[in-house]
């Protein structure tokens, strides 16, 4: 049976669950641990496979399903073809650069939320929300996010929901289902939409191992909704405790600045209370030994009073907007620095990601009948033919080149060894 791959889920046994469906019709497929250590590729999503096996009946459930004793490759499904054509042509355009993507805001005064109100998603959003940052403002826009017409709600209700005032960022996803279900988030409409908002956008679609075209044009990808929600709560938490670690390391020099002020002015004290008893001890001229004081006094003083000058302006070069505008600049670049290194390591995956693809066509069969081999069946296209005394002049035989086949009449056949030289 031929078809595409679909809700394909690989167990830690060691078995591939999987659906097997086309144009009309779709039937449940199992592949055991045993079979599946032949395989030579790696069945996904969209694939579209030649399973081979026995009709068999799951009785948990009751319902029929295939259980393959050999899967082949067949070349992509129509939906995950679509998808990589989509995929493809708004990278070209530059929906996916990570130039323009934008960073999220430090405090969101106002966040918006595009979900739907009967899934569990947008319960675990606003529950997450409120309860690590009550004094957000949340908008939330109801849309269908699965089914016929799914996608043109979905960017409506982004286009409405951008016309709030004073809004941050925004929250677009829904919770774990099948491809089919997340298929509305791989609509072009949906994607332009989210590349044109004025706003951040954080693509929370699924789980982590869903891909869809919104994540790829998202200015922020997260796991799960909930993790959505702990992103852009967790950039509060993080500068709220960057400013309380800023203010006790402020307190504590200006405590540690002043103690030291007050000894210095404790020791010009007890210089001052000295000079009545040096005077009587030396009993010479009291006019001139006062005028002296006096000097000297006004010098110490002058200098306390210059060095206090001195204290103030330091402690005014600590003031603490200005730390918290440093760290709001430090907390950017690092920011920056982070997106730079998820970039290049991105980008490290996909070219390995191709590289391995290109050794698993060069194992492909395929590639034997490109080199000029053929394949020759029996009339009943069920019996590879590999020696010539399995079929006698008259016989139908169908070769398989790399490209086309040929339907045959055996003529004359001859057995003898071929010798190669």
């Amino acid at each position: 049976m031929a078809g595409e791959i679909s809700n394909c889920r690989p167990w830690s046994s060691g078995h591939f669950y999987f659906t097997l469906k086309d144009e009309r019709c779709q039937l449940r497929a199992v592949m055991f641990r045993t079979e599946a250590r032949t395989l030579t590729f790696r069945p996904a999503e969209g694939m579209r496979v030649v399973a081979r096996g026995r009709l068999a009946v799951y009785d948990v459930k009751g319902e029929y399903q295939l259980v393959c004793d050999t899967l082949t490759p067949d070349g992509p499904g129509a939906r995950h073809a679509a998808f990589e054509a989509l995929k493809q042509r708004l990278r070209a355009e530059g929906l996916f650069d990570t130039s323009r993507k934008r960073p999220l805001p430090i405090l969101p005064r106002r966040i918006g939320v595009v979900t739907s109100l009967d899934g569990a998603a947008v319960r675990d959003v606003l529950r997450i929300l409120t309860s690590r940052h009550p004094g957000v403002r949340l908008v939330v826009r109801a849309a269908r996010v699965q089914g016929a017409g799914a996608a043109e709600d979905l960017v409506r209700a982004l286009d409405a929901i951008v016309r709030v005032p004073e809004l941050d960022v925004i929250i677009l996803g829904r919770g774990g289902g099948s491809a089919e279900d997340l298929w509305a988030f791989n609509d072009e409409g949906l994607a332009r939409a989210i590349a044109r908002c004025p706003v951040p956008v954080i693509a929370a679609v699924g789980h982590e191992v869903d891909f869809t075209i919104a994540d790829f044009v998202a200015d922020v990808r997260a796991a799960t909704p909930s993790n959505a929600a702990e992103i852009v709560v967790d950039r509060l938490d993080n500068f709220c405790a960057r400013i309380d670690r800023a203010e006790r390391r402020l307190g504590a020099m200006m405590r540690l600045a002043g103690a030291r002020r007050r000894q210095r002015l404790d020791r010009l004290r007890a210089t001052l209370d000295r000079w009545p008893a040096r005077v009587a001890l030396r009993g010479r001229d009291q006019d001139q030994l006062r005028l002296r004081a006096g000097h000297a006094l006004q010098r110490a003083l002058t200098r306390a009073a210059q060095r206090l000058e001195l204290a103030e302006r330091r402690l005014e070069r600590r003031n603490v907007r200005r730390v918290v505008a440093d760290l709001r600049a430090q907390l950017t670049a690092a920011d920056h620095r982070l997106r730079a290194i998820m970039a290049a390591r991105r980008m490290t995956a996909v070219s390995r990601t191709a590289a391995l693809g290109a050794r698993l066509d060069a194992l492909s069969p395929l590639a034997v009948l490109a080199r000029g081999y053929a394949v020759c069946w029996d009339d009943t296209r069920t019996r590879i033919i590999r020696a010539a005394d399995s079929v006698r002049p008259g016989d139908r035989v169908h070769v398989t080149l790399a490209e086309g086949e040929l339907n045959c009449t055996v003529e004359e056949r001859s057995i003898e060894d071929l010798a190669i030289e």
